[in-house]
């Protein structure tokens, strides 16, 4: 993109963050928003700002951060999500929510000929080890998928799933 994604405007007057934020907060509480030091971010009443102690380390450390949170504040589950998918819907968390209660696996994700790492629900009993990987050199969240208990949920391609990776996408 050239620029920080989560900043870059989407809609009526918010951001990406926002528009993330307030469709996820219709169905998952607490919420986490992982952010890069300093990096600018609009008022997000309805999330807790966690701040990455490095810059550009990967998905994984802020997936582990965010895990962490989510294991203080009680919470078995998580739904892991980019910022950069602006059409993401609760319908998507609710798909994905109930195997991974049914199966009790360690993570649930979608799959249209792709795996989606960061739209998925992981237990969050999953941090120490996403911070063991961390340590060891891995900064891709794959490195934690493969090591673990995964389902696949198999699913036509959606609108929901698409990332935004150029100015383009967004119209």
């Amino acid at each position: 993109m050239g620029r920080d994604k989560a900043t870059m405007p989407f809609g009526e007057g918010g951001t990406l963050v926002e528009r993330i934020v307030g469709t996820l907060s219709g169905r998952c509480a607490p919420i986490f928003v992982i952010a890069a030091p300093g990096q600018p971010l609009p008022d997000l009443a309805a999330a807790t700002v966690l701040r990455d102690e490095v810059r550009g380390v990967g998905p994984l450390l802020a997936t582990a951060r965010g895990l962490h949170a989510a294991a203080a504040a009680d919470c078995d589950l998580a739904f892991v999500s980019a910022v950069d998918m602006p059409h993401l819907d609760v319908d998507l968390v609710d798909e994905l929510a109930g195997p991974a209660r049914r199966l009790g696996v360690d993570v649930v994700l979608p799959w249209d000929g792709r795996d989606h790492y960061l739209a998925g629900v992981y237990r969050t009993r999953l941090a120490a080890r996403a911070d063991a990987l961390v340590a060891a050199g891995a900064r891709s969240m794959r490195a934690l998928v493969d090591q673990v208990d995964t389902q696949r949920v198999v699913m036509a391609e959606r609108r929901a799933l698409i990332n935004v990776n150029a100015p383009a996408d967004l119209r």
